[in-house]
């Protein structure tokens, strides 16, 4: 039969079968079709600093990047990548050997995984996940081990207890989120020196995602883990540009960490894209010499547009957790009378106009996360508006 092999064997690798089309793809579909406002993905509706973009053009028009950029990244962004982490956190990178730059933070995740990783490692991770995290593992053949984050007065909380009874004799890696997508917690730095603790305890690797760094809101601190002590040595730290200066489609991200640790990851980043982004990388080295102005400039925005949302889906009769990083509100949709999160948030765009993500995808235990829905706020302030005023109307609507 046409389209057929001579064995009954899948297609698709079976490490990779139980990840279908991704939820972000099936709920972009859906807002484009209903012409609902898409809160769903976490992309800007605007672009970052017009000095920023106009570094990235006089780029490739000089001719910098527009060929095979090094290996390990262009010079340039991998000293300001070293500056960044010295002027933010008084944490002391090599830019030669301690910096590496990759196709955005999802190739830094996969990377780091593949490199680190030996088939049947297990790997503690905090529930829920990003996607990408859990394809990674798989790919690398390792077993991921969730650690649930759980609401606890009116946020997610990890539980300390819960991540040290995790960790068995198997355990290579913990796969550490903070800010945290999607729940928007940030670990304090109690819960950081816990998890530091742990880790030099039972000598374990830690690939820490920090890619909000900048996003903190209210009272919250981000902390690198890798300030902690003993976790220089162990710590992988990914970062990238995208959630920062709002270019998310220049898909530039980074590795700093040991010699040792960067030249694994970098053997198996080799392999993916080699290398990418060639002009955005240079304008990413600007953008992290800008003043801490900017930085307080768009944290102030994001918390501006957080608290236009967060009122908004109270105000339709959401549960509304606390959101203390990144581009994310969790909400929790039993107070609508609702209990799946995948129906609610495929029928919402034809009910509300509004475009959401069932949190339950990021979930091994799908009913932890069954009635939780994400909603972005990186958006401008008169679509947010809207779509409260949206979210407001149609639960009026239902009575």
């Amino acid at each position: 039969m046409a389209g057929m092999t001579s064995s009954a064997r899948p297609y698709l690798n079976r490490r990779l079968a139980e990840f279908g089309t991704t939820i972000f793809a099936e709920m972009s579909a859906l807002a484009a079709s209903t012409g609902a406002i898409n809160l769903g993905q976490g992309f800007p509706d605007t672009d970052g600093p017009e000095e920023i973009r106009e570094a990235a053009v006089r780029a490739l028009r000089d001719g910098r990047g527009n060929q095979y950029p090094p290996g390990p990244g262009v010079p340039e962004l991998r000293s300001a990548i070293a500056a960044h982490q010295l002027r933010r956190y008084g944490l002391s990178w090599d830019p030669g050997t301690e910096v590496l730059v990759t196709a955005g933070a999802t190739e830094a995740i996969a990377a780091s995984l593949l490199a680190l990783l030996e088939p049947g490692d297990e790997v503690v991770a905090l529930e829920p996940y990003y996607d990408s995290y859990a394809a990674s593992i798989a790919m690398a053949g390792g077993r991921r081990v969730p650690v649930t984050l759980r609401p606890h007065e009116g946020a997610f909380r990890l539980d300390l207890d819960e991540l040290r009874a995790a960790v068995t004799d198997r355990t290579r890696l913990l796969l550490i989120n903070t800010p945290h997508n999607p729940t928007g917690t940030v670990l304090t730095r109690a819960e950081l020196a816990a998890v530091a603790e742990l880790a030099v305890e039972r000598d374990l690797l830690v690939v820490t995602d920090e890619v909000y760094e900048h996003l903190v809101f209210d009272d919250a601190e981000h902390t690198p883990l890798a300030t902690f002590p003993g976790m220089r040595e162990r710590t992988v730290t990914i970062g990238s540009a995208g959630k920062t200066y709002s270019f998310t489609g220049w898909k530039v991200g980074w590795v700093t960490g040991t010699p040792e640790l960067v030249t694994a990851v970098r053997s198996a980043k080799q392999f993916l894209t080699y290398v990418a982004s060639g002009p955005f990388q240079y304008a990413v080295a600007e953008a992290l010499a800008l003043p801490d102005a900017y930085f307080e400039a768009f944290r102030q925005d994001m918390q501006t547009k957080r608290d236009i949302l967060a009122a908004g889906l109270a105000e339709a009769g959401f549960k509304v957790y606390d959101t203390a990083g990144t581009y994310f509100i969790t909400t929790d949709i039993r107070p609508l009378g609702e209990t799946d999160g995948f129906a609610f948030c495929r029928s919402l765009p034809e009910r509300a106009g509004v475009v959401a993500i069932p949190n339950a995808v990021f979930y091994d235990h799908r009913e932890a996360g069954a009635p939780f829905v994400r909603f972005a706020f990186c958006k401008r302030a008169s679509v947010l508006e809207e779509a409260a005023s949206r979210l407001r109307t149609a639960a009026a609507a239902r009575g």
